[in-house]
């Protein structure tokens, strides 16, 4: 299932954000209630979501029931932006590679929509910590003052197992350029960085299989999700996006 939400299929995603947002509500629901203004901030992202932004979308919505019902205001959503991409494999890195790898990245936080709030930083899996050490380096460098909360669906609290182990969950259904069409072409699948990241990386010949496979709908998705994030760009991807632009413009022209 993880390796599934990894890769944009949104059932799990609903699961795994719901189940998060209910035990959440169970361990700290009555401190929820005394906030008249809560802020939800998901993992970074600059123009494509990560995977853990659409399970915050489900813990959401589920913590906005839980206040409705006791005549709360609903969650606000704040975005922590990033400015730099990388195509390096984030799951097969140990924590010294991963801080100096995000450390090299341009978070932004809004200090005056933050300051004095109670806020829930969100995201999937904790390996090593990282992400969480940047954003609190970012608060403390900043002076950001609040109540700050760092949510997530699962922990790795065995430190004797390297950081690494997270490609063993990310890859666990996921393997092959035909695992990764058929996710795609499932009804639940919304694009998310990390499964454009594996498409526009893959060969030539494996690109193919995704022109030949793929409903040219969702090539246009792709392709303009690609572009946002720039990763035109990027010498490792330009030949794909190059081979998908022709191919969505064949399509275009075909039916239009």
């Amino acid at each position: 299932q993880y390796s599934l939400f990894k890769y944009g299929d949104k059932s799990v995603a609903k699961d795994f954000g719901t189940a998060l947002a209910q035990g959440y509500i169970d361990q700290f629901g009555d401190e929820l209630l005394q906030r008249d203004k809560i802020i939800l901030l998901p993992s970074p992202y600059h123009s494509i979501p990560t995977a853990s932004n659409f399970l915050s979308l489900y813990f959401k919505a589920q913590l906005n029931q839980f206040l409705y019902v006791h005549g709360k205001s609903a969650l606000i959503e704040s975005k922590i932006h990033r400015n730099h991409t990388y195509t390096n494999d984030y799951g097969k890195l140990n924590y010294e590679q991963r801080v100096k790898l995000i450390s090299n990245d341009t978070y932004h936080l809004d200090k005056s929509f933050i300051e004095n709030n109670y806020c829930i930083f969100i995201d999937d899996i904790r390996i090593t910590g990282s992400h969480e050490f940047i954003i609190k380096r970012i608060l403390g460098a900043n002076n950001i003052q609040g109540t700050f909360r760092f949510v997530y669906y699962a922990e790795l609290v065995n430190h004797e197992i390297p950081a690494n182990i997270e490609n063993y969950f990310n890859y666990f259904a996921v393997k092959t350029i035909e695992h990764v069409i058929d996710v795609t072409n499932r009804e639940s699948f919304q694009f998310n960085t990390r499964i454009v990241k594996k498409i526009l990386g893959s060969s030539a010949d494996e690109f193919q299989l995704v022109l030949q496979q793929v409903p040219t709908h969702k090539l246009q998705d792709l392709l303009s999700l690609a572009i946002s994030n720039n990763y035109h760009q990027i010498d490792e991807y330009q030949g794909n996006i190059q081979n998908l632009h022709s191919h969505v413009s064949l399509q275009q022209n075909e039916t239009g």
